[in-house]
């Protein structure tokens, strides 16, 4: 057991226990928490900043509103309804489109029809707690649905892929594309079995992948490789996830992004306490990366200096 832990830190590795310790508690004060844990606050932050954000069509606070999310959505055919203190993708609703047979129905992602009843029984558990990280009571977001970009189109399954880029004081760090497949129901979320595709720092080109913690090439649904992408606007991707420093307060922290068809890369969330699985798809650890970051840090420098010193330092 101590071989392999000396191995890993020699490799770089970042483990769960100096994570915390080391960059969440030290870095990430707990009253900035809520910039983060609360996706309206984080919409709201965020395009104070300038930040593109997917738009926001309304959001239901308590239990009589429930009813109102059909004027909210009026005839729109997509959209996302989300909660605002969710994690890890539960409780995230993605409609794409509406029954012409059925009055009242909605299409998900999936395929699946859901009629107007459901829908409202789901926001009902969201502003319930039922997905909030406390438990507490929350709110239903009802959001723009973002349109895939034809960039993914081989490695994706049905659902839309985002970015998530690791930032350590400012500077990104490392980054992932995670990839919808069908075992996560078209989510792009790895716990719930996405792939994560890592990503090289200099030209936005991504890796090999990781699917439940083991290295592929290719993608489960597909057969396409998973590495080879040259994601759209790297520069621009890297350049918004560094202002998440000046947005949030936070030391360290992961910003997630996705790309539009039509509107380009838009924010969709930011974390507080990212997950280390990036380490994997990317092949090396956060560690080395960190230490660099630490040795060039520079309290000046702007959010696209940062950014172009990242694509330099960390270019493979």
């Amino acid at each position: 057991m101590f071989s392999v832990a000396r191995q890993l830190r020699e490799k770089g590795v970042l483990g769960l226990n100096e994570r915390n310790a080391d960059f969440i508690m030290r870095l990430n004060p707990r009253r900035f928490y809520p910039r983060v844990d609360d996706k309206a606050l984080t919409k709201e932050l965020a395009i104070a900043a300038g930040m593109a954000v997917p738009d926001l069509y309304g959001i239901i606070e308590h239990q009589v509103q429930v009813r109102q999310f059909t004027e909210m959505v009026g005839d729109l055919k997509s959209f996302v309804i989300k909660p605002a203190q969710g994690s890890g993708g539960d409780g995230i609703l993605v409609v794409t489109g509406r029954s012409e047979r059925k009055r009242d129905s909605f299409r998900l992602s999936s395929g699946m029809l859901i009629s107007k009843g459901e829908i409202e029984h789901h926001i009902s558990n969201i502003v319930g707690g039922q997905y909030s990280l406390s438990g507490n009571r929350d709110k239903a977001l009802i959001e723009y649905c973002v349109h895939f970009d034809p960039t993914f189109a081989e490695v994706s399954y049905q659902g839309v892929p985002d970015i998530r880029v690791v930032v350590y004081r400012g500077y990104p760090a490392m980054a992932m594309v995670r990839l919808p497949t069908r075992e996560s129901d078209g989510k792009a979320n790895l716990h719930q079995g996405a792939v994560g595709a890592g990503v090289d720092m200099g030209t936005g080109v991504t890796l090999k992948g990781v699917l439940n913690d083991e290295i592929v090439e290719e993608h489960p649904d597909t057969g396409a490789l998973v590495s080879g992408v040259e994601i759209p606007q790297w520069e621009f991707i890297l350049q918004t996830s560094a202002k998440g420093l000046e947005v949030t307060g936070l030391g360290y922290l992961g910003v997630d992004m996705v790309i539009d068809r039509d509107r380009g890369p838009l924010i969709l969330e930011m974390n507080a306490r990212p997950g280390l699985n990036i380490q994997i798809a990317n092949g090396t650890g956060l560690t080395n990366r960190i230490a660099r970051i630490d040795e060039i840090y520079d309290a000046s420098a702007t959010p696209e200096e940062r950014a172009a010193i990242s694509r330099r330092e960390f270019k493979l």
